[in-house]
């Protein structure tokens, strides 16, 4: 072992401990790493950048535009009112529906983004059906970790294998080279479920809804108490307003006045203007505001600001319902922002929406809610632009999206471009089936044609890609090198053979699915296929065997982090809805983990022969 490997080795470890300990985000250690790797001399700065050009990487970038097209359009939202149409009153016939319909869309589009948008359905219809929640959670997330053994392009460990393959000279992967292993799986996900769903929620006991359909916004106005609280205020000329930030006006601090949005003059007509803490205010501005807390004089308040009183028709700016939104969420056990007031995490400045209410053990919390220390499982009411409540999907790592208003299929700002969005979709498919163009250049084709359609926006699509995802691929690719340089990919391969080598392939699947497996509890499924991709490609060639089965059992692996809460975003989602404990992850996730070991050791020799 030279003293370069050995380098490698611990900034291997270094980067695993950081990932575990979540100290530094992980697309900054993956950064770190990629500066340390040319610093240090073990890779040139041509190599240690590679990552940036790599074809996964666009791949993966595009693939986030397209799913954000399905949203924007309606469609996801649709599938999942379809589905509960159909399943009707039948828990089993929910289960398999559901579990088809997520691992469908989920071939094509984010499983997390997908898990997102089945949650708040899940949560109706459980109410609805009086079933505990936790009967249908753990299901919809197994299915959405079973949706990225699909199709090629469903996760991106299967876009890194298939690059490791072609990296090393060998035609990669079809678009539905995964699907039979993904069907398989999906079908014995299913049985396995409907088999131990009896065990899936303890003492839990749901109560009748009251109609199967989805909130509105005056249910949350209602179950917030906001009736009352909204004022639509015009800035007069002179005002002392005019010209300050929000931020610096302090207006919730000082009045308990919670600015949700401005209606601003724009070429002979008034346009909604979304606010933030940098918003500027102008003359003739007309502010919709939230007066959370009674005891505040709205009089006072107007003389000193200098105000003027507007016509508010309807309930809670339901007047202005095509352009201010209400969305609940709830914070999850690894949120940052337990603990911390709104002020303290200055939430607007974050997300830009505004807390307008708070449910803590069902009841609404009343008065200024700005320094109110945030609780587990306190839901919070947010208020803004429909645009960057949709975008609440992707910040799980604080908060969970219970729901979105029945009115948000009317908003959906390109709802009338649905069939173009999917046309895109099939164009996208076809091409990728049948393989006239690489695979990247079919999902830009997919990507620009929803543009042309009007399915996205320009500034939609790139707020879509979940650049953090991207970095950490494009910072833990240098490490499959880097290992390969030093020696360190035949040292581990050596020490493989030496244990399993003669015991046959098989068994040397079933090894690397184990060490695949066991990885990917302490770092995320990329970086483990980043890591053992080309570990598997190096034992087939020391066997001299195909090396199709042993990429795609790497593949299967990394997507079957069934066995923790933490193990994917896609589990961490569903724990808290579910009211799940870390030990009911691995009473269920442990067993069905190998379960699909098993399966894919004796069935993928037979799909891809040695």
């Amino acid at each position: 072992m030279n003293g370069e490997l050995i380098w490698v080795l611990c900034l291997l470890l270094g980067a695993i401990y950081l990932f575990v300990s979540n100290r530094v985000r992980m697309d900054v250690t993956a950064l770190l790493v990629l500066i340390l790797f040319v610093l240090s001399g073990t890779l040139t700065l041509p190599e240690a950048l590679a990552g940036f050009s790599d074809p996964s990487v666009i791949l993966i970038a595009a693939l986030f535009v397209v799913g954000e097209g399905l949203v924007r359009t309606g469609i996801a939202y649709q599938v999942g009112d379809a589905l509960v149409k159909v399943a009707g009153n039948s828990e089993t016939r929910l289960l398999v529906l559901l579990m088809v319909a997520v691992a469908g869309l989920g071939a094509v589009m984010s499983s997390t983004g997908v898990v997102a948008i089945f949650i708040p359905v899940v949560l109706s219809v459980a109410n609805r059906m009086g079933i505990p929640a936790g009967r249908l959670m753990m299901p919809l997330g197994f299915a959405g970790l079973i949706s990225g053994m699909m199709t090629l392009v469903a996760t991106p460990p299967n876009m890194v294998v298939n690059s490791e393959l072609v990296r090393h000279g060998i035609p990669g992967f079809g678009f539905f080279n995964f699907s039979p292993m993904g069907l398989l799986i999906l079908l014995l996900g299913i049985a396995y479920m409907l088999l131990v769903r009896g065990s899936l929620a303890r003492d839990v006991q749901a109560g009748r809804n009251k109609g199967s359909r989805r909130s509105t916004l005056r249910d949350l106005i209602r179950d917030y108490r906001l009736t009352g609280r909204a004022r639509r205020l015009a800035i007069r000329p002179g005002s002392p307003l005019i010209g300050h930030t929000l931020d610096a006006l302090q207006l919730r601090a000082r009045y308990g006045a919670n600015v949700i949005g401005v209606e601003r003059w724009r070429k002979f007509r008034r346009v909604m203007v979304s606010v933030s803490g940098i918003s500027e205010f102008q003359a003739r501005d007309v502010l919709l505001i939230d007066m959370a807390d009674p005891e505040v004089d709205i009089r006072t308040f107007c003389r000193e600001a200098m105000l003027e009183p507007m016509i508010l028709r309807g309930e809670y700016f339901s007047d202005q319902a095509r352009e201010v939104g209400l969305a609940e969420v709830s914070l999850i056990p690894e949120s940052s922002l337990l603990g911390k007031s709104l002020r303290e995490t200055a939430f607007r400045s974050q997300y830009g929406l505004s807390v307008v209410g708070i449910r803590r053990n069902g009841e609404a919390l009343v008065g200024r809610l700005v320094d109110e220390p945030l609780q587990l499982g306190d839901r919070l009411l947010l208020a803004g632009n429909w645009s960057l409540i949709r975008q609440l999907h992707s910040h799980h790592r604080d908060f969970l999206l219970l729901g979105l208003p029945a009115e948000v299929d009317e908003m959906a700002p390109a709802r009338s471009q649905a069939a173009y969005a999917l046309l895109s979709l099939g164009i996208m498919v076809l091409l990728m089936v049948t393989d006239p163009v690489p695979n990247v250049v079919a999902a830009l084709i997919a990507c620009l044609l929803m543009g042309q359609f009007r399915c996205i926006d320009l500034e939609s699509a790139y707020q879509s890609i979940h650049w953090p995802t991207l970095i950490l691929i494009v910072g833990m690719l240098p490490f499959a090198l880097a290992l390969q340089k030093t020696g360190g990919v035949d040292l581990i391969v050596g020490g493989l053979m030496a244990l399993v080598g003669e015991m046959g392939p098989r068994v040397m699947l079933a090894s690397l699915f184990a060490l695949t497996a066991l990885t990917g509890l302490f770092i995320s499924n990329t970086a483990t296929a980043v890591l053992m991709a080309p570990i598997a490609i190096g034992a087939a060639q020391q066997m001299g065997v195909s090396p199709y089965p042993f990429a795609m059992t790497i593949a299967i692996a990394a997507s079957a982090a069934f066995m923790t809460p933490v193990s994917s975003p896609v589990n961490t989602l569903v724990l808290g809805p579910g009211e799940y404990g870390f030990i009911d992850f691995v009473r269920i996730g442990v067993p069905f983990t190998l379960l699909v070991m098993a399966v894919s050791v004796l069935t993928i020799p037979w799909l891809f022969p040695f």
